[in-house]
């Protein structure tokens, strides 16, 4: 029994993510913002869905979740603390939560900072965590509501999941993030060891994520930042940069 976890391209640069349950076949999909794209990834691969996931309220993460759900009458699980402006729930979860999928159960982790009420899951069972907007790699969400030291705690809860958990981020930001990434910490052999990986993947037309926590732990400026305030001042270069 483990959980697969897939990424389907949507919109610019966003990812839906299609985790599978291998021992029933159970199916859920992460932040449909576009319907078509994942409708057409989810009959290829079965035509199942049980779940669709939210990790936040934003438009690019939400907008085609009536129109999946419609298509397959499958249940909705989002934020308690985000109920009135996310999609009609029939499950609004809250930190220590846990979302079964199958014979699979997933952790609720609430990780505030990029908005308010942002939650990521963790399926230990395949060790993949779902980090919406909170963690991507080689970056992080820019604080549209919530303060530094509020990200700083969040990145903190997922920098203690195990090394090798995979991390599925909603967008394909990796390389934007490399050249932030090299020009604060340009000495840090390991980073360049992981640019070089991920400039491999897109050179190919391939997806730079999931990566593993253990590489981002190395090469990660914000996940390097060894206090709130040096995420804070990190943060505001990324922001300028």
């Amino acid at each position: 029994m483990t959980i697969t976890a897939s990424p389907v391209p949507i919109l610019r640069d966003n990812y839906a993510w299609m985790l599978r349950d291998s021992g029933t076949g159970a199916t859920a999909i992460v932040d449909p913002a576009e319907a078509d794209p994942v409708i057409e990834a989810l009959e290829k691969a079965g035509g199942r869905l049980d779940l669709i996931l939210l990790t936040h309220h934003h438009a690019d993460h939400i907008a085609g979740v009536d129109e999946v759900r419609a298509r397959f009458k499958c249940k909705v699980v989002g934020a308690a603390a985000d109920r009135h402006r996310l999609p009609a729930l029939d499950d609004a979860v809250k930190e220590g939560d846990e979302v079964r999928l199958g014979d699979s159960v997933g952790q609720v982790i609430e990780t505030p900072g990029h908005t308010r009420g942002q939650i990521n899951y963790f399926f230990p069972d395949g060790a993949v965590l779902l980090s919406g907007d909170t963690l991507f790699s080689l970056g992080c969400g820019r604080l549209i509501e919530g303060t530094a030291g509020e990200m700083f705690a969040s990145l903190r809860k997922l920098a203690a999941l195990p090394g090798e958990t995979l991390v599925c981020c909603g967008h394909e930001y990796t390389e934007s993030n490399a050249r932030f990434a090299l020009s604060v910490d340009p000495d840090n052999k390991d980073l360049h060891a992981f640019v070089a990986k991920v400039e491999q993947l897109r050179a190919a037309g391939q997806p730079s994520v999931p990566s593993v926590l253990a590489d981002e732990l190395k090469a990660n400026p914000f996940l390097l930042a060894p206090d709130a305030a040096s995420f804070a001042t990190v943060r505001a270069k990324k922001d300028k940069f």
